[in-house]
């Protein structure tokens, strides 16, 4: 099992502490609803160090990114970052991530923890082009920094000027008195806020510095499991739950990162999984009757008819609703079909509906 740099902090403060891709992780503070409640409508920081990067550089770097990713890499400039994945052979995803475009020719692939070494040999299989790549996935940490007043209580923390950095931008300077901090207006929660990645060594400077200009904001430590809430009340898809190695982008609702302007992994059977249109698609739900949906659980037809199932699931603490996300046969995926979940053998009535479940 490993640790992030913060490892000994999170238990200094009670946190809830449980093995998650490999990693001691904190799942919870004070309590899943009072930490959402804070990232919705404060500030709180997750330790996200687990997260992997990947250092891609040298002249084709772009061929690469764009010969194994999904999305067009070539329309980043530099300080912009774009999400992505990595489509398998089979009409799969190998992992989903963040591309950030560092330099003319310098690239930094964030992926899932879970899949750190998977999409590592994956990568390189297909390096035949002579990229340097490094993983600097033991060497970096991650703190994300979520929240409507995020900007404003971590402004006096650096010299650049944070409401200036736009979603899905970056920018890399000061931060806590330490140079060469990627600062990225990215996140996982819908709620605003920032992606902090400096190295282990500096991680515990950076982290008491931002509980110290946080204080007056109440800012809070937030663990795993409200980030899981947070994200599902956004429709964000979480990997290993709402897509794997069986799901196409296109049934996930990733057309929007499916760029057939150029080749990649299974770009030609994909191209043509459009054009004839998928079979199944993954939608949002909530709940009318009352049961909590999980992952696994089967979704029926009015007749008891089995047409998917779910992926993710929970109460959500913001809307206070039961809701979830699950692949259905396409002719179910209008929003406002009645569909029902089976909890425990019995069919609880739910129905379609459109996501972000949590409307700005």
């Amino acid at each position: 099992m490993k640790n992030t740099a913060l490892t000994h902090i999170h238990e200094s403060l009670g946190a809830k502490m449980l093995p998650f891709a490999g990693y001691n992780m904190p799942i919870l503070y004070e309590g899943v609803n009072a930490e959402h409640e804070i990232v919705r409508t404060g500030v709180g920081v997750f330790d996200v160090s687990h997260m992997g990067e990947f250092l891609l550089s040298g002249p084709n770097a772009l061929a690469l990114i764009q010969k194994v990713t999904s999305n067009d890499a070539a329309t980043l400039t530099i300080g912009r970052a774009q999400y992505s994945c990595l489509p398998n052979a089979e009409g799969g995803i190998v992992d989903d991530l963040l591309v950030y475009k560092m330099k003319e020719d310098e690239y930094l692939l964030v992926v899932n923890a879970s899949n750190i070494e998977k999409d590592w040999n994956w990568i390189s299989s297909h390096n035949d082009l002579g990229v340097v790549m490094q993983n600097l996935s033991d060497d970096y940490s991650l703190l994300a920094i979520q929240g409507p007043k995020a900007v404003e209580a971590m402004q006096s923390l650096s010299s650049l000027d944070l409401a200036q950095i736009e979603y899905y931008h970056f920018q890399i300077g000061d931060f806590a008195g330490i140079n060469d901090v990627i600062i990225s207006a990215t996140g996982y929660t819908g709620a605003g806020g920032f992606e902090i990645y400096c190295k282990n060594a500096d991680v515990e400077h950076i982290w008491n510095a931002v509980f110290e200009a946080g204080k007056a904001f109440n800012i809070q430590p937030i663990g795993l499991a409200a980030r899981d809430t947070l994200r599902l009340e956004m429709g964000f898809c979480l990997y290993g739950n709402d897509i794997n190695d069986t799901t196409s982008p296109l049934e996930a609702g990733l057309g929007w990162i499916t760029k057939f302007n150029k080749e990649f992994t299974n770009s030609a059977a994909l191209k043509k999984q459009k054009e004839n249109g998928v079979t199944k698609k993954l939608v949002g739900f909530e709940m009318i009757d009352r049961g909590i949906p999980r992952h696994d659980y089967q979704i029926a037809d009015a007749n008891g008819t089995i047409i998917g199932k779910v992926t993710s699931g929970t109460q959500s603490p913001s809307l206070n609703i039961a809701l979830g996300m699950g692949y259905v046969n396409t002719e179910y995926s209008k929003a406002g079909t009645e569909i029902f979940i089976l909890i425990r053998d019995k069919a609880i009535k739910a129905k379609v509906c459109k996501i972000p479940f949590l409307k700005k």
